[in-house]
């Protein structure tokens, strides 16, 4: 008799537990939360260095200090980038409250490429610099785009996400943490 009660209570027992998988990532989504992001070790810690040349003038040599004292967005995408395309008008939106510098990492992307792209969807970055090799993003724990960093005026790195970035997560996130910058601030 058991053996023949025991394939239905295993069924069961599996489907108990995907309706509670299910139910839990529905409550996530209501608060915002995505179950599929992994934390960085950069949190809390300076931002890596970096050291590139410029997507547009590439003679040009940009650096983290030429934003000490300002907070950023270290925005990383790619031409090659589906997901880039998808969040490029909710960076374009975020760039154009002018509450925050948004800097553009072109990963792994040929300029021509890269220059083509925002030529064809505008470019709504302060600056941009290019890691065409992809050798800084090892640093940042860089290794795919998009992904997006929140770097305070004092370098630290106070949020990372990991995909295309949304008005609510730019909302809840970006801005939220901007706004408690800048009342820690003050």
């Amino acid at each position: 008799m058991f053996k023949r009660i025991l394939p239905l209570l295993v069924f069961v027992a599996l489907a108990v537990l995907l309706l509670a998988g299910i139910w839990m990532r529905k409550q996530d989504e209501k608060l915002g939360r995505n179950p599929s992001d992994i934390p960085s070790p950069l949190i809390g810690k300076k931002a890596p260095i970096f050291s590139l040349p410029g997507l547009h003038h590439p003679e040009t040599v940009i650096s983290n200090a030429d934003f000490a004292g300002t907070p950023y967005v270290l925005n990383v995408w790619g031409s090659w980038c589906p997901e880039c395309r998808t969040e490029h008008a909710a960076i374009t939106d975020l760039a154009a409250t002018g509450k925050i510098r948004v800097v553009g990492f072109n990963y792994k992307d040929e300029p021509a490429d890269a220059l083509r792209w925002l030529g064809q969807f505008g470019d709504p970055y302060t600056v941009i610099v290019a890691d065409v090799e992809g050798r800084s993003a090892i640093e940042w724990g860089i290794y795919g785009a998009p992904e997006t960093f929140v770097v305070d005026a004092a370098g630290m790195v106070v949020f990372k996400h990991i995909g295309p970035l949304n008005a609510k997560v730019i909302d809840r996130e970006i801005l939220a943490r901007l706004d408690a910058l800048n009342g820690a601030s003050q």
